[in-house]
């Protein structure tokens, strides 16, 4: 038998609706998402500051969470840049032309920089 405790807590309109967010994004009942998020705190408050790796798990974390399509978000983003370079490097007055542009094949760009 799993022992548990059922205290009484008072959360306003805000944090309820928080709570009720995260437990609707990570698919628990909202005891469970409170009680991850009281963990979670509590372990960052054990660590001290926050460390660039601390973020780049709780990035991928979110990502994961949320179901982000990264490669066809890299691919999304590599597009919409060199779209920018290109007309970066079109002439003043005008803009970009030809069979190229107008079939969406430009110069490869380069990795992305994540």
């Amino acid at each position: 038998m799993i022992n548990k405790e059922t205290p009484d807590y008072s959360l306003d309109v805000e944090s309820v609706r928080a709570l009720e967010a995260l437990a609707q994004r990570w698919n628990v009942s909202k005891s469970e998402a409170l009680r991850r998020a009281v963990r979670m705190a509590a372990a960052r408050y054990a660590q001290g500051n926050d460390s660039a790796l601390d973020a780049l798990d709780r990035l991928q974390i979110s990502l994961r969470e949320r179901r982000v399509d990264l490669p066809r978000w890299a691919r999304d983003l590599q597009g919409e840049r060199r779209i920018i370079a290109e007309r970066e490097a079109a002439p003043v007055g005008r803009e970009a032309s030809g069979p190229a542009v107008a079939q969406g094949a430009v110069a490869d760009a380069g990795p992305l920089p994540l």
